[in-house]
Parts: C-alpha cells; sequence; structure tokens
C-alpha cells in the first residue's frame, strides 16, 4: 500500500521492511557483544572459557534470537492509514492495536540508527498530545517510505487530505553547523578539558608510579565520561542542519546514527542559552529547548539532553534570529531586571551577582550562573504556574525563591534568593502577565 492512498475497511495493511529482522538482529548482538566485554573487564566473563570463544557465541547466540524475535514482530505488525487515523497492530502472544487519530499528531521524526542506516532503512518516530505513552513508532521502513508518511500524515494532521501528491515540504535552511566547530567547541567547554587532563594525568601517574591496576579506578569512569562528551556533542551533532518549514522547525543530524527532528511552533515551551565559561570569550553560546513531551521519553537512544538543542553552538547574532523564530518580539537584554540583592552572597558567594529576572511584552527572563551562563525565556502564555518558595534561612535574611513552571527540560525559570518583596511583586506580575496572554 502506498502511504498516501487510503485503503479500504477490510484491508489488513501494510508491514514494514522485510530486513527489519535483520536489523533487530544485529542491534541484539551488538547489544549481547558490548554485555560480554564488559563483564569480562569486570571479571565476571564466562569462566575459564576462551574470551574470544565467548564474544563469538555472545554474538551469534544474541544475532540468532534477534533474527527469531525480529522476524516474528514483522511477521505479526502491519500499519493501516485510514480517513480518520493511523492504527498499528503489533504482538505474537499479546496482540495491541494503537490507534493515532490525525488531530492528536504533535510531531512525525525520522531516526537513522547506524545498521539501520547500513540497509537505507528508517525508522518513523510519531509523537502524540499525552503523557509518558504519547510515543509510537515504526521500525523499519526505507528512508524514502518514512519521508512519505511523514509527510502524509502531517498533512492530514494539518486538516488536509495528503492524497494529491504533493512532495515534501519546502523548507528554507536557517544554518548548517560545520563538523569542525562542533569539536572546537566540544575542546573548548571544561568538562571535556577536565575530563581529558584528569585522564592523561592518571594514565601517566600509572606509569611513573608502575600502579596500573590502581589507576584503572579512576581512568575507566574518566574515559567514559569523555567518551560519552565525544558521542552526544560531536558524533550526535555531526552536520547539525537548522531549517525552517510552515509548521515549525526541523533538525537533522548525527554522523553513525541520523535523526530528523521537527519541532512544531505551538509546542516549545521556552527556550535555554548556555555560555560556558570559555566560549563567552569567542562570542559563542548553545540554544536548548523545551519541547511538550520529549521531557517523558528519558529512555531513547538519545534521551532528552539530545532532543532539546536546538543549536550546538552559534553566535549572538545567530542565535537571536533563531529566538525570534520562537518567542516573537522578545527582547531579553531590555527587560527590567530584579536583581538578587547583595545578603543573598551566604547562598551563593559568587554567583549572586550574576543572578536576575526580568520579563517584558513576550516573555519571562531568568539568569544565573557564572561558570556557565544560563539565560531562560519562557513565553508568558507557556507559564503553567508559579511558585514562590522561602526557606528558614532564607526568612532570616528576607529572601525567597520563584520558580516559573514549565515541562521537565532545559529551561529552569527560576529567581534565586531575591528579595521577599520583590519575589512577592514579581509572582504577582507574572501570574497576571500569563493571564492576560491566554486571553
Amino acid at each position: 500500500m502506498a502511504p498516501d492512498s487510503d485503503p479500504p475497511p477490510e484491508a489488513a495493511g501494510s508491514r514494514t521492511h522485510p530486513l527489519t529482522s535483520i536489523v533487530q538482529g544485529t542491534r541484539w548482538a551488538a547489544a549481547a557483544s558490548v554485555g560480554l566485554v564488559s563483564s569480562i573487564f569486570t571479571g565476571d566473563g564466562w569462566g575459564d572459557m576462551n574470551p574470544l570463544l565467548s564474544l563469538a557465541i555472545s554474538i551469534g547466540g544474541g544475532l540468532v534470537f534477534g533474527m527469531v524475535f525480529g522476524c516474528l514482530g514483522w511477521l505479526f505488525t502491519r500499519y493501516v492509514i485510514d480517513g480518520d487515523e493511523l492504527r498499528i497492530n503489533s504482538g505474537v502472544v499479546t496482540k495491541s492495536s494503537r490507534r493515532i487519530p490525525y488531530e492528536r499528531l504533535q510531531s512525525v521524526d525520522i531516526a537513522e540508527p547506524l545498521v539501520a542506516r547500513v540497509f537505507g532503512l528508517a525508522e518513523l518516530r510519531i509523537e502524540m498530545a499525552g503523557g509518558k505513552d504519547s510515543r509510537t513508532s515504526l521500525r523499519f521502513l526505507t528512508l524514502a517510505d518514512a519521508r512519505d508518511l511523514r509527510r502524509v500524515l502531517l498533512t492530514r494532521a494539518h486538516g488536509e487530505s495528503g492524497e494529491d501528491g504533493a512532495g515534501e515540504e519546502q523548507r528554507t535552511v536557517i544554518t548548517t553547523v560545520p563538523p569542525e566547530r562542533v569539536m572546537i567547541g566540544t575542546v573548548l567547554s571544561l568538562d571535556f578539558l577536565f575530563a581529558a587532563t584528569g585522564s592523561v594525568v592518571l594514565v601517566i601517574g600509572a606509569i611513573w608510579y608502575g600502579q596500573l591496576v590502581v589507576a584503572l579506578g579512576g581512568i575507566v569512569p574518566l574515559g567514559t565520561w569523555l567518551a560519552q562528551i565525544i558521542a552526544k556533542r560531536i558524533l550526535q551533532q555531526w552536520d547539525f542542519t537548522l531549517s525552517r518549514g510552515q509548521g515549525g522547525l526541523r533538525i537533522e543530524r548525527g554522523l553513525l546514527s541520523r535523526t530528523s527532528q521537527t519541532i512544531p511552533f505551538a509546542r516549545v515551551q521556552g527556550v535555554a542559552i548556555k555560555e560556558p565559561y570559555v566560549w563567552r570569550r569567542f562570542g559563542w553560546l548553545r540554544l536548548e529547548v523545551d519541547v511538550a513531551g520529549y521531557a517523558a521519553h528519558t529512555g531513547d537512544d538519545e534521551g532528552v539532553e539530545s532532543s532539546s538543542i536546538l543549536l550546538p553552538i552559534a553566535d549572538r547574532v545567530l542565535a537571536d534570529a533563531v529566538i525570534a523564530e520562537l518567542v516573537p518580539g522578545s527582547a531579553v537584554d531590555d527587560v527590567q531586571r530584579t536583581t538578587a540583592p547583595a545578603r543573598s552572597r551566604a547562598f551563593a558567594p559568587i554567583g549572586w551577582r550574576y543572578r536576575w529576572v526580568g520579563a517584558d511584552e513576550r516573555a519571562f527572563v531568568a539568569r544565573e550562573g557564572w561558570i556557565e551562563r544560563t539565560t531562560s525565556i519562557v513565553p508568558h502564555h507557556k507559564t503553567q504556574s508559579v511558585e514562590l518558595r522561602q526557606g528558614p534561612l532564607q526568612r532570616r535574611r528576607r529572601l525567597a525563591t520563584i520558580e516559573v513552571h514549565t515541562p521537565q527540560g532545559p529551561v529552569d525559570a527560576d529567581g534565586r534568593n531575591l528579595d521577599e518583596r520583590d519575589a512577592r511583586r514579581v509572582v504577582l506580575a507574572q501570574l497576571e502577565r500569563a493571564r492576560a496572554a491566554r486571553t
């Protein structure tokens, strides 16, 4: 069945690509081999068996079991597109039918995991309005079919028929971040410098004192941390492209696994500007965004952190232009500020100087941090609630903390340890702005 045709009611639906079983088997084999290598390093291997033989058995067993279960899953998984909804039927022993009305669709993303990408396949990730069970996926389709199906679903979600055979939506590229700039930014980040320097120092010390086994206790966690930084900030953000369409922004990125993520304008809950200490000397920053629904999926391959990155590294001019797309009319530097008083230095001896909150007609703004400066921007109509909090030590110093609540994510619009009278005034004013913005 072509993705943009309506099947008759009696149709059983379409299957995903037959190579899905091979892809699933390969992923299981990779997971089994990684687990075995980890157990060998920790001393929990398969007794006296040869490590190479153990690895071969694990890979072979994982591949066989993965292909068997992948083939069964493929045989019993079908999807149907009708006039009202997308329906996904699956299950070998326990049958399930997932029904996704078009009007509840929030976004449709395409992911190309490394193994699937080798076979030219892709996974379609479908996001609905709802909680942690709001995402479903189709594994795996050809990349062309995944793009066609995404186009049809988004078209119907916007109330159109999706049967005119129109091509992919015309998009305007806002920026492409060169890989070398991502690498330079990663190398100049403090956490990378700390992890790299610590690893080198431990290796040199272990060789110098002849205590390599003892030093492994520090080298392994530091090396793991270093690998995670490289994977999340270089491999996942490789060839980062940000484009604009009629309904929102689209992010395409990844070296080994490729992802095409759509961020509808209406789902943006807030924007965070991150300025690491070294980056500020070059005028660089990172943009992250709260997107309704993504924070619930902490078990994804990429995690919330990668899904929330709007620009991995940018200058101020480009960042302001992107922020203007999401929060039109907001001017961060022109808001009237309420700063933390000097008596709050007991809670933050250095950082209190950099804390302030403010608002304009469009958004609430909060800034804090001196090692990594963070500026959080929350449109007034996206404010979920506002909280005033005051602990016993704060009461003695006549201080209070305010929180403008947004969904879980990188945006943290808090005003910590403000003057208590200023804090109450800001809370009441923000509630009024949020109420007015919604009407």
